[in-house]
């Protein structure tokens, strides 16, 4: 597979400083982490590294909750980009069948196979929102759409497709219910499988803890 050796660095260039102003639930940072993650995986695992490093970048470039709500157009985007910076069209083509393919779209709507460098990449950016780091990023992302943290009576739901996930506005907690405490059971490759397990304990007693608190249980 031909590459120009620069266009790693150049297309990281280019996704930093898109991100770079970004709310911090899907800003430059958690693109970096996404990477770091991917590439430790990837190291472990296998694979091509080019690609899991450009589809970790890329994966972003256009979510639905960035763009105005257009679904499943990272692949789009990142062909634009990649044919402008001179990439190779196997490359482009590798790279562009995985990014649509990482973001989560239902509880109930079954994640698409692929290549190892599409596992590597979807469980990084899964590792991203589970966690210490995963909790921050809901209740941000709840805050910035301004969600409630908790609403007693008003259950999760577990979406059948992309559509009714996409569009769901229920409060923060049901989130940890309809996708973050599921993911330690949809993560592919071994080393992600690991490193889930610290990481769902964490949110499962953050949200025990939560509850217990939300309901002033003192003893």
């Amino acid at each position: 597979m031909k590459y120009n050796p620069n266009l790693f660095e150049e297309v990281k260039s280019v996704v930093e400083q898109k991100f770079r102003n970004e709310s911090a639930d899907h800003d430059w940072y958690h693109i970096e982490r996404v990477l770091k993650l991917a590439e430790y995986i990837q190291n472990r695992e296998g694979g091509n590294l080019l690609v899991v490093q450009l589809a970790a970048l890329l994966h972003d470039i256009s979510d639905h909750k960035l763009n105005g709500g257009i679904k499943n157009d990272c692949g789009r985007v990142s062909r634009e980009l990649l044919t402008k910076l001179h990439a190779d069209e196997e490359l482009i083509s590798c790279v562009c069948d995985i990014v649509d393919k990482v973001s989560f779209k239902g509880a109930g709507v079954e994640d698409e196979s692929g290549s190892l460098e599409l596992d590597i990449v979807r469980d990084a950016d899964r590792l991203d929102a589970i966690g210490a780091i995963g909790i921050a990023r809901a209740f941000h992302y709840g805050g910035k759409n301004n969600r409630s943290f908790y609403e007693p009576d008003l259950g999760p739901s577990l979406h059948v497709d992309f559509d009714s996930y996409s569009s769901d506005e229920s409060h923060t907690l049901n989130h940890f219910y309809e996708k973050l405490l599921l993911i330690k059971d949809r993560l592919r490759t071994k080393t992600a499988q690991q490193i889930g397990l610290e990481r769902h304990q964490i949110m499962v007693d953050f949200v025990t803890d939560f509850l217990k608190e939300w309901n002033v249980k003192l003893k």
